[in-house]
């Protein structure tokens, strides 16, 4: 079953409708990727799947990925560079602090839907919603082993 047992049908859906609601009101694009293990540093290995990912082909650059490490601890925030530009430069290490506290918690659904919805708030201020957007990103999670 593999990391997928650290998340209930009700959890999946918990982080899924999350990334709907925050998507509603933007461009934005959010993706959430989930693996058992991290062996390399968790900037780096976030990057390389954004990139797997294609969320860096955005039209306005301003995809977000969060990415969890469920065994080995390791979470990472990691949004393309025209989000990058536009919020507070504190905002994904608070975005971040708010998640892990949950993960801490073992509420792994809770803590990505949180952290979703408040990068979906970010989004939303700066790259509101057009009506000729449309979704270029799947909503659903992606899961690694």
């Amino acid at each position: 079953m593999g990391v997928q047992k650290y998340f209930s049908e009700a959890g999946k859906l918990q982080i899924t409708n999350a990334i709907r609601v925050a998507e509603t009101n933007t461009s934005g694009e959010i993706r959430v990727h989930i693996e058992k293990h991290c062996k390399e540093d968790v900037l780096d290995r976030a990057a390389y799947l954004f990139e797997k990912l294609e969320m860096h082909k955005t039209e306005l650059r301003n995809g977000v990925l969060f990415y969890l490490a469920v065994e080995d601890k390791k979470f990472a925030i990691l949004g393309d560079g025209g989000i990058n530009q536009k919020v507070a430069d504190d905002f994904w290490e608070s975005t971040k602090e708010v998640v892990i506290a949950k993960l801490k918690e073992g509420k792994y659904a809770e803590a990505l839907a949180d952290g979703i919805i408040m990068a979906g708030e970010q989004l939303k201020t700066h790259f509101p919603y057009q009506d000729d957007d449309v979704n270029e990103l799947s909503d659903e999670i992606s899961f690694g082993k």
